[in-house]
């Protein structure tokens, strides 16, 4: 099993509308129905309608979506393609 000593990711949901994720390391997509992203325990996928992701700081570890959230999926592996293909990596490019 992976060392988790330093690595801190929780998540609080609010009515099924509100959702704050720490320990988020990257975003590789979003879009009003479907969010990826990277965090400290895995891969993460958070599906759903009218999704807006109102906060975002990577310094921080921090992330907060507002919309109808329907699932939250974890994926094991390298389920998407990591370094400059995330959607800041391609802005900041």
């Amino acid at each position: 099993m992976e060392d988790k000593i330093g690595k801190i990711h929780s998540i609080m949901m609010q009515d099924r509308e509100i959702l704050s994720i720490t320990g988020v390391i990257d975003v590789f997509a979003f879009d009003e129905e479907n969010v990826d992203i990277e965090t400290e325990m895995g891969m993460l996928t958070i599906k759903g309608t009218d999704l807006h992701v109102n906060k975002l700081n990577l310094e921080k570890k921090e992330l907060e979506i507002e919309g109808e959230i329907e699932s939250l999926t974890y994926h094991d592996g390298d389920s998407f393609n990591k370094k400059g293909n995330s959607f800041f990596g391609k802005l900041f490019k």
